[in-house]
């Protein structure tokens, strides 16, 4: 007996210690009704007799008053005061003695639950030790069983259990038994839970009205931005309006908000501007088009970007007038055979002369035309203009000018410069002409 109530004690002291405490229960006062079975127990122990679970004809009832207390979150500590009805002298109710006797017992139980005590449905387990008065006669019992209390908003719980009750002193309460309970209880004292009003808001004082708390409002009089302490930035830039110096147009820091400067006006601001006091265009970073000659025909519109000449020859030197002149004299002294692109012998003095003008002076190009009258068709016409043009191209090469800077072209009948229906006015139409030009 001893090592049962020393078992069961250290049990409960271990695992009370294993909890932690919140939401305990609050204090509360039961009442329930017991019904004992002594029958089913003895059955299962007798190997002699057959298993049997007690009906209710077989079973003695009672009731108990309860205090519950919660010493965590998930363990009670319960005090039950049971009164039972039972023929205790016979020890069961198979070899009655046909009295009605009674048990008035104090009962201390740990009750321990997997759950909080704010679940609406929680089971436990129970144990504990209990002592009783029976008919004249003390003893002692130590109950251990399951159960399901129902949590009706922490005022009122439904609680139901089953429990095994051991002997403790054979002499006073011979048998192990059975009892089972259905009660309510309910919480009386101050613990119940209360509903709190929320406390109200607090009051924020904004005069502004721009949703900025006064308190952080670095303009509280006057609307503005949360990002930019309450205050206003009319261009939206960042910088408010008091430490703006261009309060309606965009800025950056740098310049106390105002825009990047433009000094020279020419749309390229200050820190992009490599040339920030001369207007300028983007392709050339603010700065002018350049003029490499300094002819004041700047390079993009400069046929002659390196030579210096006039905006009239479009930044090219001017040809001198002899030249001009010389090839011109040339041109007219270019004789072909009759029909053919063969040029005489009497040409050559002329493009002699034009060769020497072209090495010596290398900027010099020259463009050389073959023209014919109407005499025949515009297909033949126009085959003996290419060739005849051609031919003075190919002489000239051979005279030592650079193939690249000659340029020979036909024109058949298309550019007359005299009436076809006369002879002379054919024989004026018959010519090669050339033109001396250095771009």
């Amino acid at each position: 007996m001893k090592q049962k109530l020393k078992l069961v004690l250290v049990a409960l002291v271990f695992t009370t210690g294993a909890f932690a405490q919140s939401d305990k229960k609050p204090a509360l006062v039961g009442i329930h009704f017991n019904a004992l079975d002594f029958v089913t127990p003895e059955t299962f122990k007798n190997s002699n007799s057959p298993r049997k679970l007690a009906d209710l004809r077989d079973m003695d009832f009672g009731l108990s008053l309860s205090y519950w207390k919660g010493l965590t979150s998930k363990i009670d500590l319960a005090l039950k005061a049971n009164f039972n009805l039972h023929d205790y002298a016979s020890g069961d109710r198979m070899e009655s003695t046909n009295e009605t006797e009674y048990g008035v017992e104090l009962e201390p139980t740990l009750n321990f639950r997997p759950f909080s005590d704010k679940a609406l449905i929680n089971p436990f387990l129970t144990g504990g030790i209990g002592a009783g008065y029976y008919t004249g006669e003390f003893g002692a019992y130590a109950p251990a069983g399951v159960g399901v209390q129902v949590n009706f908003n922490s005022i009122t719980y439904l609680l139901i259990q089953a429990q095994y009750r051991w002997t403790l002193t054979k002499e006073q309460l011979p048998k192990d038994h059975l009892i089972y309970s259905f009660g309510i209880a309910h919480n009386f004292g101050p613990e119940t839970p209360k509903v709190m009003a929320p406390p109200p808001p607090p009051v924020v004082l904004d005069r502004d009205g721009d949703g900025v708390p006064d308190a952080d409002d670095k303009c509280p009089d006057t609307p503005g931005l949360a990002a930019l302490q309450g205050c206003p930035d009319r261009d939206g830039d960042g910088i408010t309006d008091a430490d703006d110096k261009c309060p309606d147009v965009a800025g950056i820091a740098k310049y106390q908000g105002c825009p990047i400067p433009d000094t020279d006006k020419d749309g390229i601001n200050d820190e992009e501007d490599k040339c920030p006091t001369v207007p300028g265009v983007a392709r050339y970073q603010g700065c002018p088009i350049p003029d490499g000659d300094g002819d004041g025909v700047n390079d993009e519109e400069d046929k002659c970007p390196t030579r210096p000449g006039p905006v009239s020859n479009q930044g090219c030197p001017e040809i001198a007038k002899e030249v001009i002149e010389k090839v011109n004299y040339a041109a007219k002294n270019v004789f072909f055979a009759t029909g053919s692109f063969k040029l005489l012998a009497k040409s050559n003095k002329a493009l002699n002369d034009v060769a020497s003008l072209m090495k010596a002076d290398e900027s010099l190009l020259l463009d050389i035309d073959g023209h014919t009258d109407d005499v025949g068709t515009s297909e033949s016409n126009q085959t003996l203009s290419d060739n005849r043009a051609k031919a003075v191209k190919d002489y000239l090469v051979k005279q030592g000018v650079a193939e690249t800077r000659l340029v020979s072209t036909g024109y058949g009948e298309d550019k007359p410069v005299a009436d076809n229906k006369t002879a002379a006015g054919r024989a004026k139409n018959r010519r090669t002409e050339m033109t001396a030009r250095n771009f």
